[in-house]
């Protein structure tokens, strides 16, 4: 069964002075505040679309990788996983590099490494973002 999820920015005035606001809408776990120097300088505690990918493609990844353990007979304990969405003004997000750390009993580092880059090749979110460079670093604990 397919699920749609919805998020909405309310945006007021100009890119450089405006600020918006981002709404979960789906999980109604609030609203995060957004503005053009938070996205192209400090984040100062506001949020930013790379972010918004970072904390989708994380997530997704590490979803997809804790399957493709446990399909391949070797469910993982932990996985953590952090996604670094680069962007640079005036030509936009350059890259996303994922770095997973995992605890996953009777697997060496050569099978850990080789099923995340299954993950980072089949997840979801990566295939969305199949024009943008996607590289990983992967390591047991």
């Amino acid at each position: 069964m397919a699920t749609t999820r919805t998020a909405h920015t309310v945006w007021q005035g100009n890119l450089a002075e405006g600020k918006g606001t981002v709404t979960f809408d789906s999980s109604g776990i609030g609203e995060q505040p957004v503005s053009w120097p938070s996205r192209a300088e400090q984040a100062n505690g506001k949020t930013s679309p790379e972010e918004l990918i970072a904390a989708a493609h994380s997530s997704c990844f590490s979803m997809a990788l804790s399957h493709g353990l446990t399909q391949a007979g070797n469910p993982p304990t932990q996985l953590t996983t952090q996604a670094e969405v680069t962007f640079q003004p005036g030509t936009g997000i350059t890259g996303i590099h994922l770095t997973v750390e995992g605890t996953v009993e009777g697997l060496d580092e050569a099978g850990f490494t080789a099923a995340a880059e299954d993950a980072k090749k089949n997840c979801p979110v990566s295939q969305a973002l199949t024009g943008t460079e996607i590289t990983l670093t992967a390591k047991l604990a």
